[in-house]
């Protein structure tokens, strides 16, 4: 097959490593792509959120299947473009993507289909945003729309949630925050749960623990993840049934009883509370960091099981899984998720990276004139490093993070700590 993936992150570069690995692959092509994801297809230079000089390149290629790795595209509406083509695109449509792409739709939509979530308010001015806050105290201030993982702040205090609110408001993520979700704060354990559906059948795809905030400690402000462990420490079996049960199998149902079938990979970002686990947020596509993580334990071949979404065939297809742990190390550049300098120089990736246990997979990173590897993202780098426990994933993990050279970078110190 001739497929072509979108996208130029960690996930992508994981996706990248594992389509490539496929039997059915003949041809990879990866649009835009990053220096990591070289080895294993032919990279051109077309953003991820360029819809027409996509379908364009896809239908000249011609490709068997398109693979988008980001929101935006989805979001955007690229499956639905490549579809009317009869291009098969591995993602949801538009309007299923708007399960991720606004925060009151989802709410709104667990609300019709009596999925376990918390209370929650929509607004679109700060006087109201007030009325709630006051109401509730701690809480939680989503933007409604898209915004690179960094549109939630969850407040401690009723002062700070209001000056979170008038941020958003006032335009601190553009046309994203315009709309905001006040939401009761709950408690417990997070958690993340993945799931592949046809449009009517939902498969247990793996689970991840993810760690949001930027600093040792679960300090610092959120930002698009620093870690992740798999499988989810807290997500045992029992619990998984009553994720499947509870939550994702009805959201399969009620997407396809609304008439937008959902096709392609949900993320169930979770909190394991004391009365049973409540749906934090979804994602319509793989996780990053949870894809740098997840795919590495994968013993099925993922372009088999991303045909079978498309073709409805899930009710018949079966995910084996490497009984190793991993867990996964996000090297970012000094100042994220806030402002950071671009060009600094990465060197001795290679004695890290293509290991029998370590991995790393390239996030933002560039080639500079010379040729150098240069970090030009905030979230640079991810390594992964494979166990027998999660100790010694943990330990592989960190081992590989010490061989790099990049002394601009940072990284938490307390990924999958006890």
């Amino acid at each position: 097959m001739k497929i072509l993936l979108i996208g130029s992150g960690g996930r992508e570069h994981a996706l990248a490593w594992s389509i490539a690995d496929s039997p059915l692959t003949q041809q990879l092509v990866i649009a835009p792509g990053n220096p990591g994801m070289a080895p294993y297809g032919k990279l051109v230079d077309i953003a991820a959120d360029d819809i027409d000089e996509i379908c364009n390149y896809a239908t000249n290629m011609p490709a068997d299947l398109v693979v988008v790795g980001p929101e935006v595209p989805l979001v955007l509406g690229l499956v639905d473009k490549l579809n009317e083509r009869n291009i098969p695109a591995f993602g949801p449509t538009a309007t299923a993507a708007k399960l991720e792409g606004s925060k009151e739709f989802a709410r709104a939509f667990c609300q019709r289909h009596d999925i376990p979530q918390p209370a929650f308010y929509p607004v679109d001015n700060y006087a109201a945003a007030c009325q709630h806050i006051d109401a509730l105290g701690s809480c939680v201030i989503k933007a409604d729309g898209l915004a690179a993982g960094k549109g939630v702040i969850v407040a401690d205090t009723a002062a700070q949630a209001k000056d979170a609110a008038k941020q958003m408001l006032d335009g601190q993520f553009g046309a994203a925050s315009a709309r905001l979700v006040i939401e009761q704060r709950i408690s417990g354990p997070e958690a993340s749960l993945f799931a592949l559906l046809d449009g009517e059948n939902a498969i247990l795809m793996a689970t991840a623990q993810d760690h949001k905030r930027a600093f040792d400690g679960n300090t610092g402000p959120n930002t698009g993840g620093m870690g992740a462990i798999s499988p989810a420490p807290r997500l045992n079996p029992e619990l998984e049934i009553e994720v499947m049960e509870r939550i994702v199998k009805p959201v399969a149902r009620g997407m396809h009883s609304e008439g937008t079938p959902y096709r392609g990979i949900l993320y169930v970002g979770l909190m394991l509370t004391d009365s049973g686990p409540q749906v934090i947020e979804f994602n319509c596509r793989f996780g990053d960091p949870e894809a740098q993580v997840i795919l590495p334990r994968l013993r099925t071949d993922i372009v088999s099981a991303m045909l079978a979404t498309i073709n409805n065939s899930l009710g018949h297809f079966d995910m084996r899984w490497d009984s190793r742990h991993a867990v996964t190390v996000v090297m970012a550049n000094q100042g994220y998720p806030g402002a950071y300098k671009k060009g600094s120089v990465i060197k001795n990736i290679e004695a890290a990276d293509n290991q029998t246990d370590q991995l790393v997979f390239h996030a933002g990173t560039a080639n500079d004139a010379d040729g150098q590897l240069t970090a030009v993202g905030g979230r640079v780098l991810a390594v992964t490093g494979l166990g027998d426990s999660q100790d010694a994933a943990r330990a592989t993990a960190y081992e590989a993070v010490a061989k790099i050279d990049w002394p601009e970078g940072f990284y938490r110190r307390d990924i999958a700590s006890k």
